[in-house]
């Protein structure tokens, strides 16, 4: 790839590479993943790795290629973390003491439209809200287990709160 020169730092290439190829490799992760906001945070997470890893890189005009791999190698684990997450919550479902058959029906109508609503999420969003309520961890937990601060974790576990509640409003 002729963006990329060996002289340049490693601000100034990922900047050059930001610029021309995020959108590309965002539809990429788009089109495995099944959702974009996980995708955009993939490549994010890919970009944020080169830059780390750029004195490492042997050929620095294949970094275009490296970010591809490192997109689909990423998208490929945040598959198996969604199916492996999607298996746990089918599985580990509480069980409700219903009074009836018709109120443990609605009940698991209502789980499903829940955890159908989380999955519409972008990941941040989705993962806040599932630490905070299904994991029953504090903000400084979170922080901790998500690498982000505090404040972040508030903003994205509202912003979640807030999605959910527009959606499952909307449903009949």
């Amino acid at each position: 790839m002729g963006t990329t020169r060996a002289t340049w730092d490693a601000d100034e290439a990922v900047t050059a590479l930001y610029a021309t190829e995020y959108e590309a490799l965002v539809r990429l992760s788009a089109l495995l993943l099944r959702d974009t906001g996980a995708a955009e945070e993939v490549v994010q997470d890919a970009f944020v790795a080169m830059h780390s890893a750029w004195r490492r890189l042997r050929d620095k005009d294949r970094a275009l290629a490296y970010l591809r791999q490192s997109v689909v190698n990423r998208s490929r684990s945040a598959l198996r973390r969604r199916t492996t997450a999607e298996r746990y919550v089918r599985t580990q479902r509480p069980r409700l003491d219903a009074a009836s058959a018709e109120h443990e029906a609605m009940a698991t109508v209502q789980q499903d439209s829940i955890v159908e609503a989380l999955r519409g999420l972008p990941a941040r969003q989705r993962e806040a809200l599932v630490l905070r309520y299904y994991g029953d961890l504090s903000e400084a937990e979170i922080a901790e287990a998500m690498g982000i601060s505090r404040g972040a974790v508030k903003s994205h576990a509202s912003r979640g709160m807030a999605a959910l509640r527009a959606t499952l409003e909307r449903e009949p």
